[in-house]
């Protein structure tokens, strides 16, 4: 059963995105018209997951193909799609979808459609891009349940980052595996790491999982070793932006120490995510670009805003005046540190070489 939140709606061709800066304070939909909104939105975080920022930059292509009023020439549609890769560029899933939008676009071309036969095939590759993620997640969730014995209806889970119906289209990779066990009888607490500097998971899972009715414990980024010395963790599930031939993986700042810490104590390490997060042109995690975000998360509590403008986590700086901050927003977990990589083509061990049909 796919979460009820949706956050992703196109209508009135326009993309309607749950700002999830604004969340938990207040549910409110940023509205995208065009291109440079849809970019907009995807820098300053108003959307944020692999498939979440696919989708809505596939919406966004669209919207600037209706703003035309024409088929676009090459040199136009290359210059529209450079902009988007800019935007975000450590996930694979926006680069995968912008080189099967431009495959696409030179397809509806060469059947010599009509301006709105081809806005009509353009919008509709956008809303299977929706739908199929969606239904990718559901499987993503089915095929995790393998890995949990029936004997064991009682589960102890800590995830990082948000990888839930707010990353994705609906359903989630690493949550949506939690919504799964659930909707299968298990008794589930989830613990969530609040995950500095942006605070996804104190935000935005704790906020999923209260929709869902689950038990939810936020942690500090710091408490996980804690955590799994002093009680029963039966499986450590995080989602990715980018997995390497190799089975090295990006994902959101963290999740290597917290890979490590797993592995220490003996907790599996399952990664979720569809066959769009694989990258086999890159042999290793060496090869993925880790994008650095503004130092300002780090040092100032103010730049998550709600509607009018004032800070609902305090506007106080919580670091000296002028102090300097890193602020890299993914890291990369070697593959010797992940059990199990769950795809909606079924669970692998990290560094198989499986066909996806990429």
């Amino acid at each position: 059963m796919s979460s009820k939140l949706e956050p992703i709606q196109w209508k009135e061709f326009k993309c309607h995105l749950l700002d999830q800066r604004l969340i938990p304070s207040q549910k409110t939909y940023y509205i995208a018209d065009d291109l440079d909104s849809t970019i907009y939105a995807i820098r300053e975080m108003v959307v944020r997951g692999a498939p979440a920022i696919a989708i809505s930059g596939a919406f966004g292509i669209v919207m600037e193909i209706g703003k035309l009023n024409l088929i676009p020439k090459k040199e136009i549609v290359d210059e529209m799609f450079a902009k988007l890769l800019a935007s975000r560029p450590t996930a694979v899933n926006l680069s995968r979808m912008i080189l099967d939008f431009k495959y696409k676009i030179q397809e509806f071309i060469a059947k010599q459609m009509d301006y709105p036969k081809f806005l009509l095939a353009c919008e509709n590759f956008a809303i299977g891009e929706k739908e199929r993620d969606r239904l990718a997640n559901e499987k993503i969730g089915q095929n995790a349940l393998s890995l949990f014995a029936k004997s064991q209806m009682k589960l102890n889970i800590l995830t990082h980052c948000n990888t839930g119906s707010l990353a994705t289209a609906g359903h989630g990779t690493a949550l949506g595996i939690i919504r799964s066990l659930r909707d299968a009888g298990f008794e589930l607490t989830v613990y969530a790491d609040e995950t500095r500097p942006y605070l996804q998971g104190s935000r935005l899972t704790a906020f999923e999982m209260q929709e869902e009715g689950i038990e939810c414990y936020i942690i500090t980024d710091g408490m996980s070793a804690w955590l799994m010395n002093d009680r029963k963790i039966d499986a450590v599930i995080v989602g990715c932006d980018r997995i390497a031939s190799n089975g090295d993986t990006a994902n959101k700042i963290g999740t290597r120490g917290l890979a490590i810490i797993a592995k220490d104590a003996n907790v599996p390490f399952y990664v979720a995510g569809t066959k769009d997060s694989f990258d086999f042109n890159i042999k290793s995690g060496s090869e993925i670009h880790i994008e650095m975000r503004d130092p300002k998360e780090v040092t100032n509590l103010s730049f998550l805003k709600n509607t009018e403008g004032r800070s609902f986590l305090g506007e106080g700086v919580i670091a000296p005046k002028d102090a300097k901050a890193l602020n890299p927003s993914f890291d990369i977990t070697p593959a010797q540190y992940i059990t199990k990589i769950i795809t909606e083509e079924g669970v692998w061990n990290p560094g198989e070489q499986k066909n996806f049909g990429l």
